[in-house]
């Protein structure tokens, strides 16, 4: 475990500040590590397991992490070339990352995350990224140190783009440690404002995750799942130890958070 290497992005729904709660709960394991909604990853790099699966379906941020693990010097220099500034940020924003090079599309996602409305990741149906400027002059979006702690630790890790399903189907094993952090169950109508990608994430699936858990478990991994205290939690998830937390949402017009519940949800023998 490794509570210095720090996520190289903010990341809405991120679980940094539920790791107080999280990492007391990991259990001890003799697999791999798997996370298939890696998002901001929190959780991994707080863990800094030495096997470890990570996926996510957003095919950019994957990018992200595989040329940070190759490059790390390299996108910490495409970075040293940007300015915060609201033109330049439109003007990173207006470009399309496929056409870049590893490395520049790299830093421009840092760049934008870290610039943008409180660290937002959200596209639009088309898939294009449409966060506005953040407007804090301040923000510094160059962090070396951090960038180079979390190359180390996504050095020779298995980083994939894909389906959730079809990772967990593939890669996982008895023993395997699997952290889920899904998109949760809609509460409120606004949490549709921070889905991390053009796709949605209905009840059915919400159902089928569900299913794949229980799976899991009866093949003999340890499962650990954070999601939104919803009703329906506590009926798909009856067999299973399910923990209420206080958290905090980031993301909102001021930026200083709203209160909510999560719930953590863990599958262990």
């Amino acid at each position: 475990m490794n509570e210095n290497v720090e996520p190289i992005l903010k990341w809405a729904g991120g679980k940094r500040q539920l790791l107080g709660e999280l990492l007391p709960l990991v259990p001890e394991y003799k697999g791999k590590y798997i996370e298939p909604f890696m998002g901001g990853g929190a959780m991994f790099f707080a863990l800094s397991p030495e096997t470890a699966v990570l996926s996510d379906c957003n095919e950019e941020l994957i990018a992200l992490y595989k040329t940070v693990s190759k490059h790390p010097d390299q996108v910490i220099e495409e970075l040293k070339k940007y300015k915060n500034t609201e033109k330049e940020y439109y003007r990173i924003r207006a470009l399309d990352w496929k056409s870049l090079s590893e490395v520049e599309a790299a830093a421009r996602m840092i760049f934008l995350n870290k610039t943008g409305f409180n660290g937002l990741y959200r596209v639009n149906r088309q898939g294009g990224f449409n966060v506005p400027y953040g407007k804090n002059k301040r923000t510094q979006f160059c962090n070396e140190e951090q960038i180079l702690k979390a190359a180390k630790v996504l050095k020779k890790k298995k980083l994939l783009c894909g389906d959730y399903k079809k990772i967990l189907k593939k890669y996982a094993e008895p023993g395997d440690f699997i952290f889920l952090d899904p998109p949760y169950f809609q509460v409120t109508e606004r949490e549709i404002f921070l889905r991390y990608t053009s796709d949605r994430f209905y009840e059915p699936d919400q159902e089928e995750l569900a299913e794949i858990v229980n799976d899991l478990y009866d093949m003999g991994c340890e499962v650990m799942m954070t999601n939104s205290n919803h009703p329906r939690i506590y009926d798909l998830y009856s067999r299973f130890d399910i923990r209420v937390v206080q958290v905090r949402r980031a993301v909102n017009c001021k930026g200083d958070g709203r209160k909510g519940e999560d719930t953590i949800i863990t599958a262990f023998h």
